[in-house]
């Protein structure tokens, strides 16, 4: 199992804050976890209709969209940071 966390408007749109799961086989990166995502309801695909700019953290530590997810044990989407 994973542990998916997801904060700010990615929270707000899918409706939950985090959530326990079994990855398919067929994700290896966190693209393939945003794709995965996108098929489950509407609400997901909302959440990451612009998947460009969701940052990602795999085990606290920032990744990017190409990075391996391999053992994961958490990984968390949220928008990108501003402000001044």
């Amino acid at each position: 199992m994973t542990r998916l966390l997801y904060f700010a408007w990615v929270k707000e749109k899918t409706g939950i804050a985090s959530e326990d799961v079994e990855l398919p086989e067929s994700a290896g990166t966190v693209a393939d976890v945003i794709a995965w995502l996108k098929t489950r309801g509407p609400e997901f695909e909302n959440a990451f209709a612009q998947e460009e700019t969701i940052r990602a953290a795999v085990d606290q530590t920032h990744a990017r969209a190409d990075a391996s997810i391999a053992g994961a044990r958490e990984i968390a989407f949220f928008p990108p940071v501003t402000g001044g």
